[in-house]
């Protein structure tokens, strides 16, 4: 695998009202949220922007993950999205090197895409996301 197969896909910001926050990238920047299927007690909506995609996270629940970041840090980034070729490779070298994966097995995603989440305690503090 090298730098150049390796790109960021989304980046996912949690929000307390993602249709107040996808006003900015409505009206100012014209581009156009679209919803994506509910995932891990969040509404998401996605925002193309060039090859990349943002994602508001509203919570649907205290209990999910989204709900309770923003009630530890307030709305902000929540995780990075890095698309890779080789999703179980990838997962490999995380085990091989000694980072804790999240998702010990890949999971379908809000794009239907395989994911695996890296937890933020092994990654300088970010929760890193990994797709296809």
């Amino acid at each position: 695998m090298t730098t150049t197969t390796i790109r960021i896909a989304h980046i996912g910001i949690a929000v307390e009202d993602a249709d107040a926050a996808s006003r900015f990238y409505r009206d100012v920047l014209g581009a156009a949220p679209q919803p994506l299927p509910d995932a891990d007690g969040a509404r998401i909506v996605s925002i193309p922007l060039g090859n990349l995609d943002v994602e508001l996270l509203e919570p649907k629940n205290a209990d999910g993950p989204v709900a309770k970041f923003i009630a530890k840090r307030g709305p902000g980034i929540h995780h990075v999205c890095y698309r890779v070729p080789d999703l179980d490779a990838a997962l490999e070298t995380c085990r091989s090197q000694g980072y804790q994966l999240v998702d010990a097995v890949p999971r379908t995603g809000a794009h239907g895409n395989r994911i695996a989440f890296i937890h933020p305690k092994t990654t300088s503090g970010i929760l890193i996301e990994l797709t296809e």
